[in-house]
């Protein structure tokens, strides 16, 4: 068994200059993938030891909104970390795992570019974490691997159109199955 170190990065919110940076709000589009992030992460049954989010308001929002799916107990996890509002290394993530169980699960709600390169530093893997995206390293012994990462719209489809709305902009059209 491997800890495990999810990443979910704030959903769509209000452009630059609309208010100061630690106030600005998701949109309706941004609350449309935050609750659809939630409901992909309860349909493929991922749970967390420990749930923890940036104070600025579009990182708090998203978790919140994400945790509307999720079971009470899991709700209850939630809990706000000042080092997600900018600045996170590698160390403070650690750090916020390490008193989890060598399987637990910890998921950490926040901002680029310290998401993208908190995977870099554990994975090697470069990415291009989405707003509203999420990913996931499976971490054991020095290293890490990244084991998922998904857009919005790849949250959408698991969370089922219904889920976000039919005029939703991140709801997606399905293709008949079997089709290449």
């Amino acid at each position: 068994m491997a800890r495990q170190l999810w990443l979910l990065r704030h959903a769509e919110a209000e452009p630059h200059g609309t208010r100061t940076d630690a106030e600005r709000r998701l949109t309706k589009r941004g609350r449309q993938q935050a609750r659809a992030a939630g409901v992909a992460l309860a349909r493929m049954r991922a749970s967390f030891d420990a749930v923890l989010y940036s104070p600025r308001v579009r990182a708090s929002q998203t978790a919140q909104l994400a945790a509307e799916a999720w079971s009470g107990s899991q709700r209850r996890r939630l809990e706000l970390h000042p080092p997600l509002a900018g600045g996170l290394d590698t160390a403070q993530a650690l750090d916020a795992i390490a008193p989890l169980a060598a399987d637990g699960r910890l998921l950490l709600v926040g901002h680029e570019p310290e998401l993208s390169g908190l995977i870099a530093t554990l994975t090697g893997a470069r990415v291009d974490l989405k707003k509203g995206g999420l990913a996931a390293v499976r971490l054991e012994g020095g290293g890490g691997e990244l084991i998922l990462l998904m857009r919005p719209r790849e949250l959408a489809l698991i969370a089922g159109a219904a889920s976000v709305g039919p005029r939703s902009p991140v709801a997606v059209k399905r293709a008949p199955l079997g089709r290449n």
